[in-house]
């Protein structure tokens, strides 16, 4: 079985968590990424998303400028060791109900990150399914309102 380092994004950009919000927020812009890993040196001690940054930053009043990637980065994170196959990864994401994962050595230094898309377009499987009980478990999610926001 292919090892998980054949399938994922090697060249990730990552971000310091003593940098500031807005230059994660920037990176999000100009690579057109939705997360970032946030990284010790090597070592992977987080995640920032762009979900991260609207609810724990933005509405909750705080000015991305002042506030630090470490305030806001979701410090439990989900990851995979890169000598994991892609069957054992992609079961992992599955179950998680994740889109993407950062890859690890075994210092736990970030050597990558792999998505669903990487799987779909490298792995000889069907992914489709571990996508859609991925999506269907967030809609589960999501509060019921009995309206739909509004999308202009």
């Amino acid at each position: 079985m292919q090892p998980i380092s054949e399938i994922m994004t090697h060249d990730v950009t990552v971000i310091s968590p003593d940098d500031n919000v807005q230059k994660a927020a920037q990176l999000m812009r100009d690579w057109n990424i939705g997360s970032i890993p946030v990284c010790n040196g090597k070592r992977l001690v987080g995640m920032i998303t762009d979900r991260d940054i609207a609810i724990r930053a933005v509405a909750a009043g705080t000015s991305p400028a002042d506030a630090k990637v470490a305030d806001i980065m979701t410090d439990q994170v989900l990851w995979c060791y890169e000598d994991q196959t892609a069957g054992e990864v992609l079961q992992q994401m599955g179950d998680q109900q994740i889109r993407r994962i950062p890859v690890v050595n075994h210092n736990k230094e970030l050597t990558g990150v792999v998505s669903l898309g990487d799987l779909a377009t490298r792995m000889d499987v069907n992914t489709e399914s571990a996508l859609e009980d991925i999506s269907s478990q967030r809609a589960q999610d999501r509060p019921s309102t009995g309206k739909q926001p509004s999308r202009h």
